[in-house]
């Protein structure tokens, strides 16, 4: 059967399954058994006949909700919080995984053009980062203090300020998705630009390593937040192009909905990030070696979370869906 007349066939009973779980509580054990059974057998063919669409994808994720709805207790109740961060966070991030592919594509091309821009053009810097910090991050260099701009104020009030600020910026990238994603797309061009000449104008001072190897100390989570916070605009600006078998307007609740969550996510890694750039960042000089240990234990975690678990989980519940059919 081809995937259009599948989802013809189905479409119907699996917004059903989907208004049924808006109001779990009033599934009884035996219909929620039921509709797991008919969950499961369709993500079997679909697997099987259309392993890589978005079909797959939408069934393993019903099939994980009603999973997760037969063997809710009223102890598992009070972990509502948990189960966010282990299964539906990291569910989210499978399903996405394409908007959030673009969203990195589209922030490294951009560093790409903001480096490429610096190295040609010398005033592209004060362009960009503007002449009062150009002209101070000069002076530090001078001073023997490249990074210095990390200490001019106290930690605490630092990090209020830088972890505010992070949180605006992923809000509006989540926000201005609704602009069929190209609100989206400005807000992370423009930062992927301003890394992207940020680090090429040390790099033109020789001081690459001590950027690098400071900067990332907090960059490694602010930076991939970016990307992920703009993840999260294009599954809105997407559910608004692409509503496949929904309403357009129920494709963007859908969308809204999940980008908003994805939002919410990200505010624990804008913390981290705005607390190692506040107190830790500012000791860049102390340790090589401890500054390369947090970037890689940073990276690690963000790329493990981010990526790998949620493959991970999603091939999990897909096993067991196989064993239960």
């Amino acid at each position: 059967m081809r995937e259009p007349a599948f989802l013809k066939r189905n479409k119907e009973k699996w917004q059903a399954i989907e208004k049924k779980l808006q109001q779990v509580e009033g599934i009884g054990p035996d219909e929620r058994a039921e509709i797991f059974v008919e969950l499961t057998d369709d993500l079997s063919y679909a697997r099987t006949f259309y392993p890589t669409s978005n079909t797959t994808k939408y069934l393993n994720g019903l099939a994980v909700k009603m999973h997760q709805a037969i063997y809710k207790t009223k102890k598992e109740r009070s972990s509502r919080v948990w189960d966010f961060w282990k299964v539906e966070l990291p569910t989210l991030f499978y399903n996405y995984q394409k908007e959030l592919l673009w969203a990195a594509i589209l922030f490294f091309a951009s560093i790409f053009v903001g480096a490429l821009s610096t190295v040609y053009d010398d005033t592209f810097i004060r362009l960009i980062l503007g002449d009062a910090y150009v002209n101070m991050t000069l002076e530090n260099i001078e001073s023997g203090d490249p990074l210095a701009v990390y200490k001019s104020s106290s930690s605490g009030n630092m990090f209020l300020r830088i972890t505010l600020n992070n949180i605006m910026v992923s809000f509006w990238a989540f926000v201005l998705g609704i602009f069929l994603s190209v609100g989206t797309a400005v807000v992370i061009f423009r930062n992927g630009v301003m890394v992207g000449s940020f680090f090429t104008f040390f790099f033109k001072k020789g001081l690459a390593t001590t950027s690098l190897l400071g900067v990332f100390i907090h960059g490694a989570f602010e930076l991939s937040a970016i990307v992920i916070a703009g993840c999260a605009g294009f599954v809105i600006g997407n559910s608004i192009l692409f509503p496949g078998t929904y309403s357009r307007l129920h494709s963007f609740k859908r969308g809204a909905k999940d980008a908003l969550k994805i939002i919410i996510g990200l505010i624990p890694v804008f913390v981290i990030a705005g607390f190692l750039e506040s107190f830790v960042t500012r000791h860049y000089q102390s340790s090589w070696l401890l500054n390369l240990t947090i970037i890689v234990v940073s990276f690690a975690i963000m790329i493990y979370y981010f990526i790998l678990y949620p493959i991970q989980l999603n091939q999990v519940n897909t096993n067991y869906a196989e064993r239960e059919n």
